[in-house]
């Protein structure tokens, strides 16, 4: 049995690898149709420790990874941010991803409420493993991404046996929206006619986001790459700094505060991590983007996702099939909202599945739905689920709090 961090890492890392690079081969192309690679980054490093090769009783790689490279991936993933961009989009899309976002929001609690009617118990539960815990790390990756997933786990002391039956209830039922996506851009003039939507502006929009990218790619320099890892890195330890004297003045001087989090130091870390990484998006400092800062900042949830993985226990998933209908339910009435809105207000069906998925697929998967489309909108799918980062760790947590009302936690 392995114990050594470093060599635990290092298992983990190219694990990692393995499985991005194949995932990108052809002739792995069926198998990774029907077996997501992100469920694979959790999945494989469970095996690790559910068959005794590691053993992470004492490790400290998932402390390292969400202390540091979790606030440094909010801090690259949203400096990328270009504010005046996503507002030009027009205010159909923006209204379509906002309502996404809404509707994640209201949709856990509407759905906690529906099964708690004919089943108390499955939305029940105490302490670390009380559902609503758990389905507030679900609020977290379906309104921003992997990274906020985490941030909600951290925040809201979130066990481990029900966060793992959350993570693969996150993986399918995204998955099913993704297909759902999938079918409507194979036929989104279909949609478009029933919606009574122009579609004239995506053309405009897709010409806009190409000739930005253009001019700011580069070749990054041993320079470009120090300055991105310092962005990440560097403000994140001035984050750490800020959070530990936030919290400890917040507990001293409002102990009441406590049941709102707001006396938790890592709750601190990932709201000023977020909102630093939205004022450097104000600055040159966005420019960034250009020499692979979110390319960095997705390496660091990669890291995260596979440490998260090795402290999974796989068995959970048979035993809490509740929060599986829960996740059904949740996404159900998001899908409602969302084509209930697009066909008011007369929004493309690309601003509706893209939007969507920008929240509940993030980055991973919104470019994917956006070049079903086109090839050369993919970068509008990108845009909008950074901009679902910078809003993930808000969203979830507004949407934690009701939930914990309505189960009466």
């Amino acid at each position: 049995m392995i114990t050594n961090d470093a060599v635990i890492f290092g298992l983990l890392i190219v694990t990692l690898a393995v499985i991005l690079r194949t995932s990108g081969m052809e002739r792995f192309a069926k198998f990774y149709k029907f077996v997501p690679a992100l469920l694979l980054c959790y999945f494989v490093p469970s095996l690790y420790t559910n068959f005794g090769l590691i053993d992470i009783s004492d490790s400290k790689v998932y402390h390292v990874t969400s202390r540091y490279l979790l606030p440094a991936s909010l801090i690259l993933l949203t400096l990328s941010i270009d504010l005046r961009g996503v507002f030009g989009l027009g205010p159909r899309a923006l209204v379509m991803f906002l309502t996404a976002t809404l509707s994640i929001v209201l949709g856990g609690p509407f759905a906690m409420f529906v099964v708690g009617m004919v089943s108390p118990e499955t939305v029940g539960g105490d302490g670390p493993e009380a559902v609503w815990r758990g389905m507030s790390t679900l609020a977290g990756s379906w309104i921003g991404g992997g990274a906020n997933q985490v941030a909600m786990k951290e925040v809201f002391e979130v066990g481990d046996g029900i966060f793992s039956a959350l993570i693969a209830v996150d993986v399918l039922v995204a998955k099913v929206s993704m297909a759902f996506h999938f079918y409507g851009a194979a036929n989104y003039e279909a949609w478009d006619r029933w919606f009574r939507a122009d579609n004239s502006a995506i053309l405009a929009l897709r010409d806009k986001i190409e000739a930005y990218r253009r001019s700011i790619a580069k070749i990054p320099s041993l320079a470009d790459a120090t300055v991105v890892a310092a962005a990440g890195l560097g403000v994140t330890g001035f984050c750490h700094l800020l959070a530990d004297l936030i919290a400890p003045w917040i507990l001293n001087n409002h102990p009441e505060l406590t049941r709102y989090s707001l006396t938790s130091p890592f709750f601190w870390l990932t709201i000023l991590a977020t909102t630093s990484g939205l004022l450097l998006s104000m600055t040159p400092a966005r420019k960034l983007e250009g020499v692979g800062a979110s390319r960095m900042g997705s390496l660091f949830i990669y890291l995260l996702v596979v440490s998260i993985g090795m402290k999974m226990d796989i068995s959970a998933v048979f035993r809490t099939p509740g929060v599986f209908v829960i996740g059904l339910v949740w996404n159900l009435f998001h899908v409602g909202i969302i084509v209930l809105v697009a066909r008011l207000i007369r929004a493309p069906f690309f601003f509706t599945a893209v939007g969507s998925q920008a929240n509940i697929g993030g980055a991973a998967s919104a470019p994917v739905i956006a070049a079903a489309f086109h090839p050369a909108l993919a970068p509008v799918g990108v845009m909008l689920a950074v901009f679902g980062y910078a809003l993930g760790t808000y969203g979830a947590y507004a949407c934690a709090l009701m939930m914990k009302a309505v189960s009466g936690g």
